[in-house]
């Protein structure tokens, strides 16, 4: 049984989506993240996500050694209007995404980039077994936030990592009970 882990990068006050400008990366970030994708068999993403990457990583060179984790790593996509050709080495998930996503989970260790609508539906089907959150030092103020909805979500923090340059790595799991009041 593979592992599924939501992994995205946020600012202190949660946004994960800053449409004019990312986060520095650092040493410490890159490494984790690069850990994380050495793990991984495939990644799943929502389209909007899916869209962004696939515009900019396939002619990418980092200078990191992301590009060639990504770049020929299998990619299953989400969506329920996606109509175009999948590009990029990816696949697009047809029929019921639970099942579908349950099944792959059998047998591939995935990752999930961003904490958006797939990242909710997954954690609320009980299919994500790791939230991953690297907190960057930095304040965006604007921006897509952290898990957006109005049902609270209720973690276990299974570990909490500083580093001098100020990133944090705090990795939860979703716990027993965790949507509803």
């Amino acid at each position: 049984m593979g592992k599924l882990v939501v992994s995205t990068q946020m600012t202190i006050d949660g946004v994960i989506d800053q449409t004019d400008r990312w986060f520095d990366g650092n040493a410490d970030s890159n490494r984790l993240n690069l850990e994380e994708l050495r793990a991984a068999d495939a990644l799943l993403l929502g389209r909007i996500t899916y869209e962004g990457l696939a515009r900019v990583w396939p002619t990418m060179d980092d200078g990191v050694g992301f590009a060639e984790l990504i770049n020929p790593m299998p990619k299953y996509v989400a969506s329920r209007d996606y109509d175009k050709p999948m590009q990029w080495n990816a696949t697009l998930i047809e029929g019921d995404l639970i099942e579908q996503v349950g099944r792959l989970k059998q047998e591939k260790n995935l990752v999930v980039y961003g904490c958006g609508e797939l990242a909710l539906t997954l954690a609320r089907a009980g299919l994500v077994d790791a939230i991953r959150l690297g907190v960057h030092p930095t304040v965006f103020r604007n921006g897509t936030r952290l898990f957006f909805g109005d049902d609270p979500i209720k973690l276990e923090l299974v570990s909490a990592t500083g580093f001098e340059s100020g990133f944090v790595e705090l990795v939860y799991r979703p716990a027993a009970a965790s949507f509803g009041a």
